[in-house]
């Protein structure tokens, strides 16, 4: 983005009171003046009697006009200044305040707003098709740069936090298929971090601070889902038969360890390979194994 041209000015203007205090004399002067003026027209001056009343309507005029500049700012809110299109500076302070009447004040928000985008079907990182929705919550910080650097600012921010929510979706696949590998799914914080970084970028050129931002809504496109579904299932049935399996041996291990240091039996090594094939498919069958009774003897 290129780098403002503007940037904000504070400005605090006059306090409410003497601007209000101010008017109310400069319209009892005139109205002074206005009375002078029908006393000298009874005496019969008539000159100075006309003097005087257009001084005195001149004055109350001045006195509307000077009312003009009161400006009262709310909480979480800034009034921008300018005169005649130049800018003059940025109320911040709240209260009743007085500025040149001259001059333009336009209302800006300061207050924290929250900003949803609409579910947003990209590609990720290994091509597959998901759907897509982040929250980002932002502040104006530069009132200035809000104003003068882009023609909306709000829609600029809708605008450019959705183009990076969808650039981050581009970068990482939604599962991770290898150790140490980011994705969509299992790094949230790592990738609600970066586009955070990324949205804060984009519209800084707009005196947009981003607070936080956070995906709401991450899943794989209804035309995938359910073939996505079958493969996390298999990797799940995968990972487990290999943690049973793990198990398994170990327990083989310690059951031939055992035999063997307490003298219980003596196998020769096709009665081990035996023994471990049968205590295998007991430890990882799905289903209860069925006994079988050996009735004759060790070996037969």
């Amino acid at each position: 983005m290129p780098r403002p041209r503007v940037g904000e000015r504070t400005m605090t203007g006059l306090s409410g009171a003497v601007g209000l205090l101010g008017a109310l004399l400069i319209f009892v002067i005139g109205a002074a003046l206005i009375v002078l003026a029908g006393l000298l027209f009874d005496d019969g001056t008539g000159g100075g009697g006309a003097a005087a009343l257009v001084a005195g309507l001149l004055v109350l005029i001045a006195s509307f006009v000077f009312l003009g500049g009161l400006t009262a700012v709310a909480p979480g809110q800034a009034r921008v200044v300018t005169l005649f299109g130049r800018y003059v500076g940025t109320i911040r302070v709240t209260g009743l305040r007085w500025v040149n009447p001259f001059t333009n004040r336009r209302k800006v928000s300061t207050r924290i707003r929250n900003h949803e985008t609409g579910v947003a079907k990209v590609n990720d990182a290994d091509g597959n098709p998901i759907e897509i929705s982040a929250v980002v919550v932002w502040q104006v910080a530069d009132t200035a740069q809000a104003l003068f650097e882009v023609d909306d600012f709000v829609e600029f921010v809708a605008i450019q936090t959705e183009t990076a929510v969808r650039h981050i979706a581009t970068r990482y696949p939604y599962d991770a298929h290898e150790t140490g590998q980011m994705s969509l799914r299992e790094n949230a914080d790592e990738v609600t971090g970066k586009l955070s970084v990324e949205i804060g970028a984009r519209v800084a050129s707009a005196g947009v601070h981003v607070i936080e931002s956070r995906i709401t809504r991450l899943a794989y496109a209804p035309e995938i889902a359910q073939a996505m579904l079958r493969r996390q299932q298999a990797n799940a049935v995968v990972a487990a038969r290999s943690r049973i399996v793990e198990g398994a041996v170990g327990m083989v291990e310690t059951a031939l360890a055992r035999l063997e240091s307490q003298d219980v039996v003596e196998l020769d090594e096709e009665r081990k390979a035996t023994m471990v094939s049968n205590l295998l498919v007991v430890l990882c069958s799905e289903q209860s194994t069925q006994p079988v009774v050996n009735a004759g003897s060790l070996y037969h």
